[in-house]
């Protein structure tokens, strides 16, 4: 026995997939919102291509009970990592049967409170997020996303709630208090583009040009959002299916907005979950819009979900391609010119990145830089090299040959030999082996583009006098030339004296572009008095952004003035994340007699930071509590619950906090003074911190 199990450490589900392959899966699910566990029976077929003695699945601190292989109980084994089938399987076709319990410590989310009793004002809702995570922390599944399974799920939740899964639905039957939801899949995909959403929303339908079922779900609350969140999206879907040149791959596709999302949107299969701090009013548009985290998700459903990158070191091939098909579709929508500033943009970012980012595109830890724009301006290169037909004919043929299979850089590449003699070893050593930006190969393409030569114009004059190009800009200003040339302009004028700047500021904020006076915001944290009444304006701009910029920035540069811009803005509540309110209230309890009973402000400000509220809100009011020092025992457990978050970006800014805070004075026995007062897990990681020191 010590043999066989030595034999079991040492197998891998990549060797594993060469004798066994799994065919379907049928999963009868139910989640628990007290305990915050999934639990059900799970069918899956599986073909045995060659004869082996133990087959794996993975499955992260799982329970198992009823393990079946063909109806007849088994010798199994679970390492809480994965569940080994140990039997002498012979060639042939099998049907595995379990039932599971897990408490998931990652990719599945419980948000919000499902108690009737409830105060959180974050609705309450079910999500999943596979990729990275991995799906068998939820469900007895694959990590390897070479292997391709079709997913069927049955999922049993509380009526009331809408409940979405991976395919088209089969049928909704209600059973006492209960809805029963059954979901089908006809075609295989790797398990980390498994999904659950769960939540209280109304879907709003529509159909593609070619006929695809499109559910748009968007939150009672949020209906008035529904046309400046999803703007345009059938546009974005028909652009994408044609462009691409294959036909949608999936029965239906959805799309559903979650609270605290880890990231900005999830291509999983047939179902997109996206962030929602993109469901925005016609305000909110101005700053946070959708449309390309829609159409990258949407490009995802071929590029990641109909193939699949082997490895991470392929990786591009998802990321890369997904980036510029939806900076095409914004090419579309926005035109040329926003489609080369957001080129150039990138390769600016590209260019400085590589001094210290020495991982190329074609390696497993490239950054998110490297594998989104590199891998989107490698594209770029390739379709112009070979031309834009050339280039969709090869792409066409790539995606048919190797639908719902998993591809190398080879695959797309033998598809490009196919319409072109390029010189792809050149190319792939350029653009996808050297950690370098070909900044000279990008500037030749970029200055096809008219809008692109007068920008690199304006850049050309950062040496010479503001006087010799004063007129040149305030032409420029006064034009309509791309927003990216008229920022180029107000930041060569940064550094200049006020005196000589002045005349172009307010050539540039007597504009209507938003975008242009935003960067007028940004751009002056000290205002001289004869440019105030001027900047004032900006309080008015339908910019939540801009907004929140000029009011601090004007009551840091005006006291005498303060009570009139706390008085103008005390309704404001900005984004769904309060940025607005939050700062108001900061500004206002430190505003001397401008507030005479200051305890209803405090508590609203800390309550905004408290777990009742999203991740992005509770960062929102902590950074003004803190840098206002507006400190008491619940913002420090506040500050400290911050450090216990599934949101990683939000647990970090807990704990960079609190290690800078511990640098103060006192704020050691501080933080030690509201030890009881939290749980084992937060106890755990503020005492760590406090060992640090």
């Amino acid at each position: 026995m010590k043999y066989l199990f030595l034999f079991i450490s040492y197998i891998t589900i990549a060797q594993q997939i060469k004798s066994v392959d799994f065919t379907e899966s049928c999963g009868k699910i139910a989640m628990n919102t007290k305990e915050k566990s999934i639990s059900g029976k799970v069918i899956y077929e599986f073909k045995v291509l060659k004869a082996i003695d133990t087959i794996s699945i993975d499955a992260q601190n799982m329970i198992f009970e009823n393990v079946l292989v063909n109806g007849k109980s088994l010798v199994y084994r679970n390492t809480d990592k994965q569940l080994q089938l140990i039997a002498p399987f012979k060639k042939g076709k099998y049907t595995l049967q379990l039932d599971y319990k897990a408490i998931p410590k990652q990719a599945l989310y419980f948000v919000g409170n499902f108690e009737a009793s409830g105060d959180s004002k974050i609705p309450s809702q079910i999500w999943t997020q596979g990729q990275g995570r991995y799906t068998s922390n939820w469900y007895p599944s694959f990590d390897n996303v070479n292997e391709k399974v079709i997913f069927n799920l049955e999922i049993t939740f509380d009526k009331g709630y809408q409940v979405a899964a991976n395919g088209v639905l089969k049928s909704k039957k209600e059973q006492n208090e209960k809805t029963v939801w059954q979901y089908h899949m006809n075609k295989p995909m790797s398990s980390y583009l498994l999904m659950l959403g769960i939540g209280q929303y109304d879907i709003y339908k529509e159909k593609s040009k070619s006929g695809i079922p499109l559910e748009m779900y968007l939150e009672k609350v949020d209906a008035s959002k529904f046309e400046t969140t999803y703007r345009g999206s059938k546009e974005i879907f028909d652009f994408v299916e044609k462009k691409i040149g294959v036909k949608y791959p999936w029965k239906v596709y959805r799309q559903i907005p979650v609270h605290d999302f880890l990231y900005a949107g999830m291509e999983n299969t047939s179902s997109t979950i996206f962030a929602s701090r993109y469901v925005v009013d016609a305000i909110g548009l101005e700053d946070r819009s959708y449309t390309n985290v829609n159409a990258h998700e949407l490009a995802h459903q071929w590029f990641g979900d109909l193939i699949t990158a082997e490895s991470g070191k392929h990786h591009w091939l998802q990321e890369g391609f997904a980036t510029y098909y939806a900076l095409l579709t914004e090419k579309e929508l926005k035109g040329e010119d926003y489609f080369y500033a957001k080129m150039y943009e990138s390769a600016q970012q590209l260019k400085y990145a590589s001094r210290t980012d020495t991982i190329p595109v074609l390696n497993a830890k490239a950054s998110s830089l490297s594998f989104y724009q590199k891998g989107a301006w490698a594209l770029f290169i390739l379709q112009d090299a070979i031309g834009e037909q050339a280039f969709a004919k090869a792409v066409q043929s790539y995606l048919k040959k190797h639908q719902y299979e998993s591809v190398t850089t080879a695959d797309f590449f033998a598809e490009i030999k196919k319409v072109s003699d390029y010189d792809l070893v050149n190319f792939s050593k350029v653009w996808l082996e050297d950690y370098r930006f070909n900044t000279q190969e990008a500037n030749e393409l970029l200055f096809k583009n008219k809008m692109i030569k007068m920008l690199f114009d304006v850049e050309s004059k950062k040496k010479v006098t503001l006087t010799e190009k004063e007129t040149f800009f305030k032409n420029i200003l006064l034009s309509n030339a791309n927003i990216l040339i008229k920022k180029a302009i107000l930041n060569q004028l940064k550094t200049e004296k006020w005196e000589d700047k002045k005349r172009l500021f307010q050539e540039a904020i007597n504009t209507k572009n938003i975008e242009l006076r935003q960067q007028i915001a940004i751009l002056t944290p000290k205002i001289p008095e004869d440019f105030r009444l001027d900047y004032e304006t900006l309080l008015n701009d339908k910019s939540y952004q801009t907004q929140e910029i000029t009011l601090y920035y004007l009551w840091k540069n005006f006291p005498e003035h303060r009570f009139q811009y706390l008085d103008q803005s005390k309704e404001w509540m900005g984004f769904n994340d309060y940025n607005l309110r939050t700062l108001w209230l900061s500004l206002a309890l430190s505003t001397p007699n401008y507030i005479t009973v200051k305890q209803p402000l405090i508590d609203e400000l800390i309550q905004y930071s408290s777990p009742q509220y999203e991740a992005i809100t509770r960062e929102n009011a902590l950074e003004k509590l803190i840098g206002f020092k507006i400190i008491n025992d619940k913002v420090l457990i506040n500050l400290v619950k911050a450090t216990t978050h599934h949101m990683w970006q939000f647990s970090k800014f807990g704990r960079d906090t609190i290690r800078k805070m511990l640098k103060e004075e006192d704020m050691k026995s501080s933080f030690e003074h509201i030890l009881l007062q939290l749980n084992e897990t937060e106890k755990f990681q503020l005492n760590r911190l406090l060992k640090e020191l």
